[in-house]
């Protein structure tokens, strides 16, 4: 099979693209179990249209119950505003469903009040970890122990999209592995009066979501975040990561390579840039790659045709990770540890959790929207995509390195400051050490002593 790897979403819908397949069959496993099972998420049938995670979830849970009709399954579906709320009241009066979707920012606190599973051993055990991408199991994991299966379907904040024939003029066959060598492409686009790279950070997220979680990563690696979500002993203030800050500040203010205006313009923006050919490329989120595909697809077939992707460049000083890209799962099937006192039901939880993220998902996901999830998809068709979308499936699930997405976990407070801060930094008014500082306080005291 020629490896393939992924579109978002949206794409999904912009496309036009429908589930015309027939599900993946899901494991016909004898379970003994013969009562009910309660289920609780947040794939309603409004939100399974046109989105392919939510579709391939209630799709694969319809045939897990075709195939097990002996199992009273009891479904509680929220829309996912909710669901936040209701399951959160439900953790606090130790209420929570037989299985349930846990967020990754309550993993500490639930395991800690022993409200969620430790299935560490269930999973490494589970006839599909062999295809599991494990670095998706970091938010659902504490002390070592890992709580929940990764559901639904990932997408990349951080892309770099870039014009193939505006590069080729400058003289790359691809775009550049290393800053420097952007740098040196940059006096080429300036002639041209071109931006090398467009960036939009107006709404101040950006620079946190679509730049520095991944561009942090290159500097400190993914132990140290893991260690920051699960409060055991990483800092904003570490070198590492102030160097990543150092970094950031550098490329955007002592550098021409992005537009004058990346800290007040937004993201739509800045992909406007790019599509108008103002700007050789871009850097947002799989969102802005949907808009940009459908956009040219709709008016500049030729430009279209030209679109390719990398990952950020590597800075000269970082030794980690420089094919890394942040993606990520927020959510995970959870099991309720009361459901243990009952084997048999426990079995069928366990398999159930397995299914919603095994291959029968990942197949009919990867077949019908050219989207991944936990589990590798195996061999699957994907003549039916354009080119474009294939590359940027094969970028996204295949050919990269994951990373974590920053402000999918810990908690808002902190990343307020942060990103308040570093726009303030890229603006001239505040040095990173006093950036990392300020977080740091914000996390102590927002977070770290939080129970």
């Amino acid at each position: 099979m020629k490896k393939l790897v992924a579109l978002v979403l949206a794409l999904a819908l912009t496309m036009g693209i429908v589930s015309a397949f027939a599900a993946t069959p899901v494991a016909a496993t004898e379970l003994a179990y013969k009562g009910k099972l309660h289920l609780m998420h947040f794939s309603t049938s409004e939100e399974s249209e046109g989105n392919g995670g939510s579709d391939g979830f209630r799709t694969t849970l319809a045939a897990w119950k075709a195939a097990h009709p002996e199992i009273e399954l009891e479904e509680e579906v929220l829309a996912n505003a909710e669901y936040k709320t209701t399951i959160a009241t439900r953790a606090t009066a130790n209420d929570l469903p037989d299985v349930f979707l846990l967020q990754g920012m309550n993993t500490i606190a639930w395991a800690k009040g022993n409200l969620v599973m430790d299935l560490t051993d269930i999973i490494k055990a589970s006839p599909y970890y062999s295809d599991y991408n494990t670095a998706y199991f970091t938010p659902f994991t504490s002390e070592g122990k890992i709580y929940g299966y990764p559901v639904l379907t990932g997408g990349t904040c951080t892309v770099v999209i870039y014009d193939k024939a505006m590069w080729k003029e400058a003289g790359y066959d691809a775009f550049p592995t290393t800053w420097e060598e952007v740098e040196k492409a940059d006096a080429y686009f300036e002639g041209k009066g071109i931006d090398t790279i467009s960036f939009g950070n107006g709404g101040q997220w950006q620079m946190n979501s679509d730049f520095i979680s991944t561009l942090g990563n290159r500097y400190t690696g993914p132990d140290w975040f893991a260690s920051l979500i699960a409060k055991s002993g990483a800092a904003f203030t570490d070198e590492a990561f102030v160097k990543a800050l150092k970094e950031t500040k550098r490329l955007f203010t002592e550098t021409k390579i992005f537009n004058d205006d990346f800290n007040t313009v937004t993201n739509e923006d800045a992909r406007e840039y790019y599509i108008s050919g103002d700007a050789a490329a871009f850097i947002g989120g799989n969102w802005d790659e949907a808009y940009i595909w459908q956009t040219l697809k709709d008016s500049n077939e030729e430009k279209w045709n030209n679109m390719a992707f990398a990952v950020l460049p590597q800075p000269a000083d970082a030794t980690e990770a420089p094919n890394s890209q942040n993606i990520g799962l927020g959510y995970a099937v959870a099991i309720n540890p009361k459901v243990a006192e009952d084997p048999d039901k426990l079995a069928a939880a366990i398999d159930l959790a397995q299914e919603l993220t095994g291959p029968a998902f990942s197949s009919y996901v990867a077949e019908n929207y050219a989207l991944g999830g936990l589990t590798a998809a195996g061999e699957v068709d994907f003549s039916k995509f354009d080119p474009i979308t294939v590359a940027f499936y094969n970028w996204s699930y295949v050919d990269t390195t994951t990373c974590e997405i920053y402000d999918s976990y810990i908690n808002s407070a902190v990343w307020s400051v942060f990103n308040t801060e570093v726009q303030a930094m890229l603006n001239g008014q505040m040095d990173p050490e006093k950036v990392a500082a300020d977080t740091q306080a914000a996390y102590e005291e927002n977070y770290l002593k939080a129970e």
